[in-house]
């Protein structure tokens, strides 16, 4: 039998292959969307007439008696915590979904992070949570859809971004963009050419973190809590607003489109911590940037 003898250029491009491939780990587990979102609060039983009955969220299985939990959908929730320390930042911790926890915990580890140990979490779910390079708590939970019954007056089933404070997006982005492989979503900001807000969609989904730039460091609480803010998805704003109304919600606000061509409302709960009313598609054209992926809500 005759051997058979590889050139030697052959050889080495075999050979770098899979030095390449050791080096570049395991490949990342999908990331689909956000899972669950925790918001401290001073009085979780004040807080609930406001996202249950005026939002009309429904009860959702996680939390406990200082940590009462709400259904979006039956695969996202909202999380109140009691705020146990008054400097600290409202929104507390941000999940996303994933297929496989401890594939992405040791996708994480192979990229230099220090994720915690995969638990389970109140719902019964697999978990783990990191720190950004920000300090923000991020946590990934494995997709488990329950069944929720809605109720007429609830005004959004859908979660569709949380925003936060971000001092360095070069920093961040070095997490989100490069390590987990979020991408730009839209950027823009109150003047042309200048980014307050930069939209970071999830890699498998449509779901997005928004940073918020260029914020005081010394920025007062309530300008904290419209930054630090949740948003929820509505097919029509001016439904929603009127949802609200009948639900008991006083008006503070009117509707109004965005710099990113969204029709939006803006609703604070009772700790000033804002939730916006957003519309999953625009109505006019953006200012800034154009959009580079797709839009959450009903098929496009």
């Amino acid at each position: 039998m005759k051997r058979l003898l590889l050139p030697v250029t052959v050889l080495v491009a075999l050979l770098s292959c899979s030095a390449d491939e050791t080096r570049v780990g395991p490949a990342r587990p999908p990331i689909t969307g956000i899972a669950l979102v925790v918001i401290r609060v001073s009085d979780p039983k004040t807080s609930l007439d406001f996202y249950g009955k005026e939002l009309g969220l429904g009860t959702g299985r996680c939390g406990g008696p200082d940590s009462p939990c709400l259904a979006v959908s039956g695969s996202q929730l909202v999380a109140l915590d009691r705020n146990v320390s008054p400097s600290s930042s409202n929104l507390m911790e941000v999940f996303f979904a994933t297929s496989d926890v401890v594939g992405l915990q040791r996708y994480l580890i192979a990229h230099d992070m220090q994720p915690g140990e995969v638990g389970l979490s109140e719902n019964g779910r697999r978990t783990f949570s990191v720190r950004d390079p920000e300090k923000h708590v991020i946590a990934f939970m494995e997709f488990q859809p329950d069944e929720v019954h809605s109720t007429p007056s609830q005004v959004s089933a859908r979660l569709i971004h949380a925003g936060f404070v971000v001092r360095d997006r070069a920093a961040e982005d070095r997490f989100y963009k490069d390590i987990l492989g979020f991408h730009v979503y839209w950027h823009g900001g109150m003047k042309e050419g200048e980014d307050n807000w930069v939209d970071m969609q999830v890699p498998d989904g449509t779901d997005w973190i928004e940073y918020m730039l260029r914020v005081s460091p010394d920025a007062s609480h309530k300008t904290l809590g419209v930054m630090n803010h949740i948003a929820l998805g509505v097919p029509d704003i001016h439904a929603a607003q009127q949802q609200l109304i009948k639900n008991g919600w006083k008006s503070t606000e009117e509707p109004k489109i965005g710099r990113d061509g969204k029709w939006q409302l803006n609703l604070y709960d009772p700790d000033e911590t804002r939730v916006e009313l957003m519309e999953f598609k625009p109505t006019k054209e953006p200012c800034c940037s154009p959009y580079t992926g797709p839009h959450p809500g009903p098929a496009q």
